[in-house]
């Protein structure tokens, strides 16, 4: 998505209120929808991967979802589809499972997060535009690389990674 793309805005209850710029939408710290997607692979492992440096929020940090913003008029399923697809370079996927929605209200701003799963047993060709470098790890795996403290990781995504744990009854990380 270009700065040009045109985003919903929406209020604290997450309802449409108008309609601007993506540019615009970040610059002034207005309230957008976006998608978080956890992509496991057949053994479970998780798809963790570096956001490029031309990245518009967090560029070159760490993020353990694919996903981000929906276009105009269009919905959490469909775009949690689509971008699972675009930056994990697959076709073909089974449409992500809904878990959990929050407003996330931190660095970079504030958004209503729509947390999916999906399975990808397909062999992934990452979109080179959003990722820079990739692992599967396993869940314990990338628990020891969020506490390492060595990597930057995109704090919507810390966040949505907490609650995910805390929606599945998994312990609470000191993140």
């Amino acid at each position: 998505m270009s700065a040009e793309e045109i985003l919903d805005v929406v209020d604290r209850e997450d309802r449409v209120t108008g309609q601007a710029p993506r540019g615009e939408v970040y610059a002034r710290g207005l309230i957008h929808r976006c998608v978080f997607v956890l992509a496991t692979d057949a053994e479970g492992r998780v798809f963790v991967h570096r956001r490029t440096a031309s990245k518009l929020v967090f560029p070159s940090y760490w993020d353990m979802f694919v996903g981000g913003v929906l276009g105009a008029g269009e919905d959490y399923a469909t775009a949690a589809l689509r971008e699972a697809e675009e930056e994990l370079g697959v076709s073909g996927l089974p449409q992500p499972v809904p878990l959990f929605k929050f407003l996330y209200e931190g660095e970079g701003g504030a958004w209503w997060s729509y947390v999916h799963e999906v399975r990808c047993e397909l062999p992934v060709r990452p979109q080179e535009s959003e990722v820079d470098r990739y692992a599967f790890l396993d869940p314990a795996e990338v628990e020891r690389w969020v506490l390492g403290g060595d990597l930057a990781w995109v704090p919507d995504g810390l966040e949505a990674y907490r609650r995910l744990r805390e929606f599945r009854g998994e312990p609470r990380m000191n993140m």
